[in-house]
């Protein structure tokens, strides 16, 4: 091994090493940092660990204890549509079902997705504000440009505006996405028990070029001093397929 890919290997570990303490240092619902999580992992036949091939074309993990059930829905086609999007954006639902007695903070941006075959890379989900400014940011910016450009060519005025106005279109639905059906922090008990959202994270670092056929991940939820580990793939296995229910008319 190179001098440069040993100080690279050194690097990397470094930097899991400081992601893996961040996740173990999530809140508790007392407010107070727990240094010492105990992590949970799924295993399908384990006692509380169900899955499901659903015929909306998810598959669905659901990891249950005494307090509370976390299920994550993961959309069969999903690496095909991240390749497809604007945003190199993967996404994955999550719900969580609280039956205590007292209370369970559900902190999203505590939640992390480890990319298992791309040297174990570790992103942090994505914060839904932060993305839905970015995109009214950009959409404002194509709208100054595209205003130029017609002044320069007004020959190609009904070409640039009709482009301009997908554009707008896209990013309106993408920002009424964020705001409404992402996971929101949110503090579950008796008279609110369950929470529902997508969770969104990026497929691009210095250890990620693109994805593969089929992809490894391993997701992580820190809940009540608890880190919930959901390692899958996708597909499950080479080949598999999901027949979905066709759409009512």
């Amino acid at each position: 091994m190179s001098a440069v890919h040993a100080l690279r290997n050194k690097a990397r570990g470094l930097l899991l090493a400081f992601v893996y303490a961040s996740v173990a240092g999530a809140s508790t619902p007392d407010g107070e940092q727990n240094s010492a999580a105990t992590s949970l992992r799924w295993e399908e036949g384990q006692p509380g660990c169900t899955f499901s091939r659903d015929d909306d074309g998810k598959y669905r993990y659901g990891f249950w204890t005494a307090d509370f059930g976390v299920v994550l829905a993961v959309d069969s086609q999903e690496l095909e549509k991240v390749r497809g999007r604007e945003q190199p954006i993967f996404a994955l639902q999550l719900t969580v079902h609280y039956r205590g007695k007292n209370s369970l903070d559900v902190i999203p941006d505590k939640i992390s997705l480890e990319f298992v075959k791309h040297y174990h890379d570790v992103h942090g989900a994505l914060d839904p504000d932060d993305l839905a400014i970015k995109l009214k940011s950009e959409a404002d910016s194509l709208e100054a440009e595209t205003e130029r450009e017609i002044r320069k060519h007004p020959e190609q005025k009904e070409e640039k505006e009709a482009a301009l106005h997908a554009h707008q279109k896209d990013a309106a639905q993408m920002i009424e996405f964020l705001h409404d059906l992402t996971l929101p922090p949110v503090k579950l008990d008796s008279g609110h028990m369950e929470a529902s959202g997508w969770v969104l994270f990026s497929t691009k670092s210095e250890w990620i070029d693109e994805l593969r056929k089929q992809e490894e991940f391993l997701l992580r939820v820190p809940l009540q001093g608890r880190v919930i580990e959901f390692p899958f793939s996708l597909p499950p296995s080479e080949g598999d397929l999901i027949l979905r229910r066709r759409p009512e008319k």
